[in-house]
């Protein structure tokens, strides 16, 4: 039986390297990673009275925070992640993962994430790699989408 491109488009999985990242609104140049997108809750194990005959029970408990990690190469007088970190302004990402025709399949929001660590790229004379800058940021809130 034979597939068709339908059938492909529908089924296999998503490539990780086409994406669209958009801060406050405003589609900001691509990053070359980005990673922390996560959910993530602690765990509880709870014993009452009669553990000894139902088991213990697990709870979740409460959400860890959300770290996210962007990095991208540095371009001439492009400041935009410096100059956010400077003013300590909290902003919406939006990170969506596009099918071959660039529209938005899985949508991650990022809600009032805030930076709080900027790196400088590592300098060597006897590399020729592409200096690549990194802003971490603490989040209060992520939600995703399947569209």
């Amino acid at each position: 039986m034979a597939i068709d491109k339908q059938k492909i488009s529908e089924t296999y999985p998503l490539p990780v390297y086409n994406y669209q990242v958009t801060i406050n609104g405003v589609e900001i140049m691509s990053f070359s990673e980005i990673s922390g997108l996560e959910i993530d809750h602690d765990h509880v194990l709870y014993r009452h009275g009669f553990s000894w005959a139902v088991g213990d029970h697990l709870i979740r408990s409460q959400r860890k925070p959300i770290n996210i990690s962007l990095k991208r190469g540095l371009i001439k007088r492009r400041s935009d992640l410096y100059d956010w970190i400077k003013s300590g302004e909290k902003k919406d990402i939006r990170i969506e993962l596009c099918d071959e025709a660039g529209m938005g399949i899985v949508v991650w929001e990022v809600s009032r994430a805030l930076p709080f660590k900027l790196d400088a790229p590592s300098f060597s004379a006897s590399a020729s790699e592409v200096a690549i800058e990194s802003l971490d940021l603490i989040a209060h809130d992520l939600r995703v989408k399947y569209n």
